[in-house]
């Protein structure tokens, strides 16, 4: 760009060295035209301080004017947008900047198709583009799990022709992880579940003289629906999160990537031992927590209702058919091999940062319990006539 005399100085920042200030010089080139140069740091940090006397100087400018971006040394969306609306919101003609600072201006002037769009359309668009973005999202999850439970699949049909390659200790300490050491708060919030439902159902029952059906509201509710969703739940945001963080540290210092280097398939060795133990142990939590709730369920209907004890563990097999309890520990394998299919499928995606890790966890747990629920809802349906 051939030198032209300055009709205004560039403006200075007592906050930041003069090189990197921003500055506005308008002059004329060899062929009389107007030219505006634009030079400096035209990012947040330095305009803050000036970006008064910098727009009092733009509004001076002349749009249909030559505009020189090519010696500002940093922008940001901060300073492009001053110059969009020096400039009429729309590109100049005659525009001469870096090729890295395109992308500012480019999308820029892509927003005047939907800024000039009334508010409600915008809106409608900016909706119907999240919907959008969730639906493919949550397709892509469906096809990974379906693959990784197609790997799984080959794993454990492989381990079955060769015993020997079947991860017998990590099943084993995953059925203590996720088993042995979850009964304590299974017990605790299936006891105070049982209190409370007990409690909350001898009210009504005592009003209309029922007292004793008590046995059998209790009994199909927790043997049947309670217990295992209740355990499900649990079970995935104590067990469920702590497989995804354990495989998504992995992910973090590359030791699935070293496993895969040494020729160890991670699948075998950290997917389906975690399958296999959740789905075993996950039938027994739902009948220890089934347990534990039914207890804590008769003794409040003992004082509530002054049922005894004996009356209700006797009622309680003529109240309850035993297809309900065999359909309660179906719903257990299902949700466990579930839980630890999801929970995999999140770990495997963690990407080698902290936030990754802690939003891969949260996906996890929240897909967890929202499948459980959408399950037990089929199993509701499929089974409606069972057990009744």
């Amino acid at each position: 760009m051939p030198a032209f005399p300055s009709d205004q100085g560039p403006v200075a920042s007592s906050a930041a060295p003069n090189w990197i200030s921003p500055s506005v010089s308008v002059g004329r080139n060899l062929d009389g035209q107007p030219v505006v140069k634009v030079a400096g740091a035209w990012n947040l940090r330095s305009l803050q301080p000036v970006a008064e006397a910098v727009r009092q100087q733009l509004a001076g400018t002349m749009a249909a004017a030559h505009w020189d971006l090519s010696e500002i040394s940093r922008l940001d969306h901060a300073g492009a947008m001053m110059l969009w609306h020096a400039w009429g919101k729309q590109r100049v003609e005659h525009l001469n900047l870096r090729p890295e600072h395109e992308g500012f201006f480019a999308h820029l002037q892509a927003g005047p198709a939907l800024t000039g769009l009334p508010v409600r359309q915008v809106e409608r668009r900016r909706r119907l583009w999240v919907a959008g973005r969730s639906i493919v999202t949550l397709g892509q999850h469906i096809i990974q799990v379906i693959f990784l439970l197609g790997r799984v699949s080959l794993a454990f049909l492989d381990a079955v022709r060769h015993p020997s390659r079947m991860p017998w200790r990590e099943i084993s300490a995953n059925i203590y992880r996720t088993g042995a050491q979850a009964l304590g708060i299974t017990a605790l919030v299936g006891f105070l579940i049982g209190v409370v439902l007990s409690y909350l159902s001898a009210q009504q029952l005592k009003a209309y003289g029922a007292g004793i059906f008590i046995v059998n509201l209790l009994g199909i509710s927790v043997v049947r629906e309670l217990g295992p969703v209740l355990a499900a739940i649990l079970v995935a945001g104590r067990s469920g999160s702590a497989m995804t963080a354990q495989l998504g540290v992995m992910r973090v210092t590359e030791e699935i990537d070293a496993m895969s280097v040494m020729g160890i398939p991670y699948t075998l060795r950290l997917v389906l031992p975690r399958v296999i133990a959740l789905s075993i142990s996950m039938p027994l939590i739902v009948l220890w927590t089934n347990a534990i709730a039914l207890v804590g369920g008769m003794v409040a209907a003992q004082f509530e209702l002054d049922i005894s004890l004996s009356y209700f563990i006797a009622e309680l097999p003529n109240a309850v058919p035993v297809a309900n309890l065999w359909l309660g520990l179906g719903k257990g394998v299902v949700f466990g091999g579930l839980i630890a299919l999801l929970a995999c499928h999140f770990g495997l995606r963690i990407q080698p940062n902290t936030e990754s890790l802690g939003i891969g966890t949260t996906n996890s747990v929240v897909a967890a319990i929202t499948i459980v629920i959408i399950v037990d809802a089929v199993f509701a349906i499929l089974f409606s006539n069972v057990g009744v």
